[in-house]
């Protein structure tokens, strides 16, 4: 797998992966055109959209409509340390949701991709290479 990542002018960065791209900006006070979201903001919408798609085909499976399903993500911010030390998606189900899937729907999200690699973070490993 492999990623290119390339700059597009002012503070625009760019992603390229599996012929998409995936465009990143600052917002303005940051000296950006706030034209595309910011690559931490990306980042934290990934957590969120992965455990979207995680209900998403929980409910799928089981015939069960997602229209009036929605999730909601709090992050807390930590002054101290200037890191994100606390996240909650709490999953809004509608009143007909069956009750027997309640707790199922949470273990669906705790499979989330993004989450198993944010307790297992990978090395990342930076290095310089002189392209001709």
């Amino acid at each position: 797998m492999e990623m290119k990542i390339s700059f597009e002018g002012k503070k625009k960065v760019n992603a390229e992966f599996n012929g998409q791209i995936i465009s990143t900006d600052q917002p303005l006070q940051a000296g950006g055109d706030g034209t595309a979201p910011a690559p931490f903001t990306l980042f934290l919408a990934s957590i969120g959209t992965c455990a979207g798609i995680y209900v998403k085909s929980f409910c799928e499976q089981r015939n069960i409509p997602t229209e009036k399903i929605t999730i909601s993500q709090k992050m807390n911010y930590n002054y101290k340390t200037r890191l994100i030390d606390h996240i909650e998606l709490k999953v809004h189900l509608p009143m007909d949701f069956p009750e027997k899937y309640k707790s199922a729907i949470i273990n669906a999200v705790n499979l989330c991709a993004v989450k198993e690699h944010l307790k297992n973070p990978p090395v990342i490993e930076t290095v310089t290479e002189m392209d001709a």
